[in-house]
């Protein structure tokens, strides 16, 4: 297993910055995920750390990146308490354009990255990380690299219907069945408007938007893996 914290230099989201990033590579590993966190959300986090090492155990390698600096982070904390009286304002972290800019930098790292460029490439995305990672995954750049998504807890709905409609490959959202009724049917309703055939929408029972219910999680991961297993290796005999 190579196990590595790196930074990527990103250039494409006006001033450049370095993300930083936890790199996790199984041996004989003949794919990569790119987790893309949502709001309030980072590459510390349990929850993607445990997903992502339940993935690892299942041969996937992972990358682990924060899409926003610490300055922008701590921006967003000191103006979170005006967001709602200043007409206009958008947090960093609901800023889908700049997600989505952070995202598709760190996709093209990866597909020229020594140790990740031949890996087969899906996202892992989580509350506005997934509406980042269904942009950058029809985006021209990198449309040609990304093979899979997976969406827990995610926002959708803010790609927008036109957006979704130019989705084209395979797709799995995951959400709790004790979540808000609102994240339920944003997935729901989206999952409609995605343009690709293979697409599909699973509730994991009792849990909660977090998955912080004993042995949701451990659903998550699993879920995400056969998804993702799955069409990689549909990738790896269309290569062959």
């Amino acid at each position: 297993m190579i196990k590595a914290s790196v930074h990527i230099p990103i250039s494409n989201s006006g001033s450049p910055v370095k993300l930083p990033a936890d790199l996790s590579i199984p041996i004989n590993s003949t794919g990569i995920i790119i987790f893309a966190h949502g709001s309030g959300s980072g590459k510390n986090s349990p929850r993607n750390v445990a997903v992502a090492e339940l993935l690892n155990k299942d041969g996937l390698a992972t990358l682990l990146v924060d899409l926003l600096t610490p300055e922008e982070e701590k921006c967003d904390t000191i103006t979170a308490n005006q967001h709602n009286r200043i007409p206009g304002l958008i947090l960093n972290k609901f800023n889908i354009y700049l997600l989505t800019s952070r995202l598709l930098g760190v996709t093209e790292w990866v597909t020229q990255n020594q140790n990740t460029s031949g890996l087969v490439l899906g996202y892992f995305g989580a509350s506005t990380g997934t509406a980042a990672a269904l942009n950058a995954s029809s985006n021209s750049r990198t449309c040609k690299f990304v093979e899979a998504i997976v969406s827990r807890s995610g926002r959708p709905d803010l790609v927008g219907r036109i957006g979704l409609r130019l989705i084209t490959i395979p797709t799995l959202f995951i959400v709790g069945g004790s979540d808000l009724p609102d994240v339920i049917n944003w997935n729901k309703n989206a999952l409609q408007d995605i343009g690709s055939e293979k697409k599909k929408m699973m509730v994991v029972a009792n849990a909660t938007h977090l998955f912080e219910e004993h042995g949701t999680l451990e659903e998550v991961a699993k879920l995400a893996s056969g998804w993702f297993r799955c069409y990689f290796q549909i990738k790896a005999h269309q290569s062959a």
